[in-house]
């Protein structure tokens, strides 16, 4: 009997063993999905604190003529649009460099938000127009309470349209979103008559504009280092030739990038300051890159890899220049509807253009470094990774080519976005890659030459349609990345004028 006792004993600790370890799991497995949960609520509770933020800001700013929580609501607001625009648009200026490997996710995240807080807040502009870009005529636009929720149903419906499209993975241009939103909304209040549609016209060309120049641009800079240095048998003597040169032709062209386009709105020199300052930035460049290049291909082996390395500093200096004149830029785009709402409200005047209070500008430049840290890295990748294959070389084009392009389009007087840009070079780039790979004789005649005998080998029709479907840019990404651009602005439109309607039903 005591034996018998002694298994029933052992049998039902096992029991209870096995309840427990089920117990036990369930509790893991429900910890388990509260990490989840709480994890996928963080960054939207992050987001509505710094909203909280905005908002107490416009509440403690308040002037003596008031003006009430239509101020603060419109703060809260043009905040939701700042953490959109760095959500959003700040990926296309580090895309490039996180995807070659010159930064590090984390890095890039970081440089960025502190270039992006630094370009809005240093040269963001004291002034800056009401009515985006002449596209309403302020004078139709009598009555001062329509005027402020025109530009408020503008700026949310904006904001709305580019978190919608974030969220769908698409990059968009935040510029032709709040012109769509004010177009919107401007309809729905004063008809057809006072819109420029000469400049709205304008602006459906740069859809078409932006990016093929951008892409053409990036291909024409590949194709020469294709041509000069990859495809030469000395790689490395090729590099130590022709990189100073393409590092200094970068920073003379950030240099009046960065005068042009970041500095713009508190210094506008002449096209003969601007030629003196590039030529002067190249010259001091070329001779600080040619040591630094022969330094580092000392020891290099004769190989694509090898090059790689020598392109890492100008993509790190490239993002952040490019961050900066963003942020000086952009950032007009959250906070200018917002300071006409704050002029009109409390003035009682509508006027063309505006100054910007400095607790405007820091929360349009901290929303956009809070969106870009907390919602940046999905778009981030996309851009830079799900298009097409990039190292350093193909990124330096993409960059080199977005701040040339948006130089060329200015002089040009082309309205292009800085967005359709950046995309429409990574697609460049990658078409030509396409081109190159399977027409280029002078590509063919390197392999044949360089590759061992041994190795060559005539591919069958499966591995040539492998080889070329996998060096393919993505397509999917392609026709909805297009498809996001075109309706950009009909949708903000679409959306301002319906939350116009509703604003003015409730008012009433």
């Amino acid at each position: 009997m005591g034996e018998q006792d002694e298994i029933e004993r052992i049998a039902e600790g096992r029991m209870r063993k096995s309840s427990l370890d089920k117990d036990l799991g369930k509790i893991v497995r429900l910890e388990e999905a509260t990490r989840i949960v709480t994890r996928d609520l963080v960054n939207p509770g992050l987001a509505v604190l710094f909203l909280a933020f905005a908002g107490s800001i416009a509440a403690f700013h308040l002037g003596p003529s008031g003006g009430g929580w239509i101020i603060i609501a419109a703060a809260v607001v043009g905040g939701y649009m700042a953490l959109t625009i760095g959500a959003n648009d700040v990926a296309n200026n580090v895309s490039p460099a996180v995807a070659a490997r010159a930064l590090t996710m984390t890095g890039a995240l970081a440089m960025a938000a502190l270039f992006e807080s630094a370009g809005a807040l240093i040269a963001g502009g004291d002034v800056v127009e009401t009515i985006s870009k002449g596209l309403v005529d302020p004078a139709a636009v009598k009555d001062r309470d329509v005027f402020i929720w025109v530009m408020m149903s503008a700026l949310l419906s904006s904001a709305l349209w580019v978190h919608l499209a974030t969220y769908l993975g698409a990059p968009v241009s935040t510029t032709h979103a709040i012109v769509g939103g004010v177009l919107g909304a401007a309809l729905a209040a004063v008809g057809p008559n006072p819109i420029d549609w000469g400049v709205i016209s304008a602006i459906a060309a740069s859809w078409v504009v932006s990016p093929v120049l951008g892409g053409v641009i990036a291909a024409a800079i590949l194709a020469f280092i294709k041509i000069n240095i990859i495809y030469q048998d000395d790689k490395i003597a090729a590099a130590r030739r022709w990189v100073p040169v393409l590092i200094a032709v970068m920073a003379a062209t950030f240099a009046g990038y960065l005068v042009f386009k970041g500095l713009g709105r508190i210094w506008k020199p002449g096209a003969v300051t601007l030629s003196a300052i590039a030529a002067a930035v190249y010259v001091a460049t070329y001779a600080l890159a040619k040591p630094y290049v022969m330094k580092l291909s000392v020891g290099l082996e004769n190989r694509n890899q090898s090059l790689r390395t020598l392109f890492h500093l100008p993509l790190i200096l490239s993002a952040a220049l490019l961050s900066f004149a963003h942020g000086a830029n952009d950032v007009a785009n959250a906070v200018g509807p917002l300071a006409a709402i704050i002029h009109s409200a409390e003035v009682g005047e509508i006027g063309r253009k505006v100054e910007l209070p400095f607790w405007v500008m820091l929360i349009g430049a901290l929303g956009i470094s809070f969106g870009l840290l907390l919602y940046g890295p999905r778009l981030i990748r996309l851009v830079g990774e799900q298009i097409t294959k990039m190292n350093p070389m193909r990124a330096y084009c993409v960059a080199l080519s977005a701040a040339v392009t948006v130089l060329v389009a200015s002089w040009l007087g082309l309205p292009v976005s800085s967005t359709h840009i950046t995309v429409g070079a990574i697609f460049g780039v990658g078409f030509f890659r396409e081109y190159y790979t399977t027409h280029s004789r002078r590509r063919q005649k390197y392999v044949k030459k360089h590759k061992p005998r041994h190795a060559i080998r005539h591919l069958t029709q499966t591995e040539q349609e492998e080889l070329r479907r996998r060096k393919l840019v993505r397509r999917s990404h392609f026709t909805t990345i297009v498809a996001a651009w075109v309706i950009t602005v009909p949708a903000a439109a679409g959306i301002a004028a319906a939350l116009y309607h509703a604003a003015i039903t409730f008012v009433r």
